[in-house]
């Protein structure tokens, strides 16, 4: 069943710098989504639109069947269905968070919707000992690292529970410890049902997460969509979307031209061809998954 739809969205800022252009995308329910494309081609935006933060100014956008516009969403009763069920993680965390407390930026969500401060709290305590920031409870959000920000931000759209997680960048300025806490959780998330739309630029931890890919173009628009596999190795596609790029070295007094990319696809069919370093690599991703 498709969750959310998109049918020729487009949207410029101030009517004057486009962002999306006739973009149309399906994300089915349960499923793992990940929209990629180069800085300025258009992922918040879409992102945006997917949670109705922003409307877009041509073509229509509905989740489970219901068209969402800002018109709906002025009904009361509209409104709760569609923010208890679409949480979205922004990728700059101080933009999200502006309670005290961490626990009270936890509860703040719920207890907006109404839900009674027994659940809330029940909630809270939950999503705490999921992403590991009991210690945090009564920390100021100002005084946090960028990966506790990161760990609260998506605490508190969890503490919703969310049908439908959009994440902006999620992996964007995060230390490699915290990054890979953040793609097993969003592996474990998925696992349990949700259905999780991530922007990204970065292919490593597309790799990772496997999930069916949307390539936005830096004009703005759906270039192609298909499995980790099909895209990744397009290498022509990743480099009209500058996603990779091609640049010259020289060896003694001979230029060379290259894709120069600071990601490497592990093709994990293919065994025994590849060198010992490619191949603990694999086995990494092999174990997130068993897990």
């Amino acid at each position: 069943m498709k969750i959310i739809q998109l049918e020729h969205v487009s949207y410029s800022f101030y009517d004057i710098v486009p962002a999306l252009s006739d973009v149309s995308l399906s994300i089915e329910e349960g499923g793992m989504v990940a929209v990629i494309g180069a800085n300025g081609s258009g992922k918040s935006t879409l992102l945006q639109i997917m949670s109705a933060l922003i409307h877009p100014q041509a073509g229509r956008v509905f989740f489970r069947g219901e068209e969402v516009t800002e018109k709906r969403l002025h009904d009361r009763e509209f409104q709760r269905f569609f923010r208890e069920r679409v949480g979205m993680v922004f990728q700059n965390s101080d933009v999200q968070l502006f309670c005290p407390t961490v626990f009270d930026e936890l509860i703040f969500g719920p207890m907006q919707l109404g839900i009674s401060e027994e659940q809330a709290l029940r909630r809270a305590a939950e999503t705490m000992e999921l992403l590991n920031i009991e210690y945090l409870k009564e920390r100021p959000t100002h005084m946090l690292s960028g990966g506790e920000k990161k760990r609260v931000a998506i605490g508190s759209s969890l503490t919703m529970n969310p049908e439908v997680l959009l994440l902006d960048e999620p992996a964007s300025g995060l230390d490699p410890k915290t990054e890979s806490f953040l793609t097993d959780l969003v592996i474990s998330l998925s696992e349990s049902g949700k259905t999780i739309v991530i922007a990204t630029h970065d292919l490593e931890l597309v790799d990772h997460l496997q999930p069916k890919v949307a390539v936005l173009s830096e004009e703005h628009r759906i270039e192609k969509i298909g499995t980790v596999g099909e895209i990744l190795r397009d290498r022509d596609l990743l480099v009209k979307v500058n996603l990779i790029h091609e640049h010259k070295h020289r060896h003694g007094k001979k230029a060379h031209t290259h894709q120069h990319s600071h990601y490497f696809f592990h093709d994990h069919a293919v065994s025994g061809e590849h060198d010992g370093t490619h191949k603990r690599s694999r086995d990494k991703r092999d174990k997130q998954h068993e897990h």
